[in-house]
């Protein structure tokens, strides 16, 4: 008995969020066909110019711009931002610094000292436990 083994594919929609950019500013054909790993593969060791161009202006999907303007997902839905945004749009909302803004960025950053915090709290505990063993 032989197997065969079938090429893996994927929703364009999964392909998009793997490649960073917004399924609906992407041609037709790759929002119309599956896309297989060695495909997925091909497209991020040499992008095409449609997805290098994506990629530097956009739209950009809710994830990118979050990560864009130092924000949560959340943070953007708070904000009001629930639509992608072009380069040209994030820069122009991080040129204004709306209160919104200044306000997630500030909450952002001490969810990340709380993450570090918790980090650091842990491997001490485990060398302690390390230490009690030994």
């Amino acid at each position: 008995m032989t197997s065969h083994q079938t090429a893996q594919t994927m929703k364009p929609a999964t392909a998009a969020k793997k490649l960073g950019v917004y399924l609906e500013a992407t041609p037709a054909e790759f929002q119309e066909g599956v896309v297989s790993r060695t495909e997925l593969n091909a497209l991020q060791a040499d992008p095409p110019q449609w997805l290098q161009e994506l990629r530097r202006t956009g739209p950009h999907p809710r994830p990118v711009v979050a990560a864009k303007l130092g924000v949560s997902i959340a943070g953007l839905a708070r904000g009001g931002v629930t639509e992608a945004l072009t380069t040209e749009q994030i820069d122009a909302l991080k040129q204004d610094n709306p209160e919104w803004l200044q306000k997630e960025r500030a909450t952002q950053a001490e969810v990340r000292k709380e993450a570090v915090r918790i980090k650091e709290k842990n491997a001490q505990r485990a060398e302690e436990s390390k230490d009690k063993r030994a």
